[in-house]
């Protein structure tokens, strides 16, 4: 038996009210008491791959000695050094990717980091052993280190990015000892990128390198700001039904282009029945329930409708050949017409 959709209803008026925020993290201080005891943490280190599967890692003793430099020094170093220097911790809402700012934001608002972390969490037991051979170092886009002391009630993360340029293997891959050089005949090498680029303390997430968040968890936080917006004026001002427990916020953090594409869409500039009319004509099919609610029940059926919202289907006055446009330039009228 299938679970009747659920109902969106427009509203006349919406009186945005601020989410309750939980407290967040003082990075001053937590770097301030990490330093007390920075050299007897615990460090695991952990491999999360390119479809999203996590992994054991295990590392040589000989190791042991360049893990504080490469993963807690230069972050302590940057964070101590920056509350004497004026750096300013501001949250991705309110400050631009500058000097002497630190952003931060929720854990919670990055879907792809929350499911990396629940690997960490509640699906501890089935993270496997990395295993060259079976599992291959260049599938692995990102490095995580696991930190833990006696005193600190909760583990804190640090997050490198991995490109292909920093693994090693195979023809090409070559070793030197003292004079000569040597192929890399077995495994692979493996080079751990020095600068600060991700943080997890509690339920914060620090970000010292704002191109590494977008490109491992595809999240833009100017972007899905702007997009959460939009998403609540569509909700005030179209009737849409979702099936199960689907939401539109839900559907849209799913997908990067929807994201992208409603930055500068104005759901206000068309009411409902219009654009059931504007499908209607273009042969754009929108399923309607009994109460008139436009139905989303999958990513196919949110393209459509926000394609519609931002007018990208247009029939040729010349050809009478209907188009899905991918980008356009709006024409400005001259100054004589």
């Amino acid at each position: 038996m299938e679970a009747e959709p659920t109902t969106a209803q427009p509203t006349e008026q919406m009186t945005e009210q601020p989410a309750k925020q939980p407290q967040q993290t003082d990075i001053f201080a937590w770097a301030n008491n990490l330093f007390l005891y920075k050299d007897k943490l615990q460090l695991e280190l952990f491999l999360l791959s390119k479809t999203g599967v996590m992994y054991r890692s295990r590392y040589d003793a000989a190791l042991t000695r360049q893990l504080h430099p490469l993963f807690i020094d230069t972050i302590l170093e940057y964070v101590i050094t920056g509350a004497g220097q004026g750096l300013v911790v501001r949250g991705f809402e309110e400050a631009e990717d500058e000097e002497n700012v630190l952003q931060y934001t929720q854990v919670a608002n990055v879907e792809k980091l929350m499911s990396a972390m629940n690997w960490l969490g509640k699906d501890e037991s089935e993270i496997e052993t990395f295993i060259e051979e079976d599992h291959d170092l260049k599938r692995i886009k990102a490095v995580v280190a696991r930190c833990t002391h006696p005193d600190m009630p909760q583990p804190f993360y640090i997050i490198k990015a991995l490109s292909q340029a920093t693994v090693l293997k195979g023809v090409g891959a070559w070793t030197i000892n003292g004079n000569t050089f040597k192929p890399l005949d077995e495994g692979a090498a493996l080079r751990i990128p020095a600068d600060n680029q991700l943080l997890v303390v509690d339920d914060d997430l620090f970000v010292f390198n704002q191109s590494k968040l977008e490109r491992l968890f595809g999240y833009n936080a100017k972007k899905n700001a702007i997009a959460e917006k939009k998403v609540r004026q569509i909700e005030a001002n179209f009737n849409l039904s979702f099936a199960d427990e689907q939401t539109l916020q839900g559907m849209v953090k799913e997908s990067k282009t929807t994201i992208n594409k409603l930055q500068k869409i104005d759901p206000t500039a068309i009411k409902q029945e219009a654009l059931l009319d504007h499908a209607e004509e273009l042969g754009i099919e929108l399923m309607v329930d009994d109460d008139g609610a436009i139905i989303i029940m999958n990513p196919a059926d949110l393209t459509k409708f926000v394609n519609l919202l931002n007018d990208d289907y247009v029939e040729s006055n010349l050809t009478g050949l209907r188009y899905e446009i991918k980008s356009k330039k709006l024409l400005q009228p001259s100054e004589e017409a």
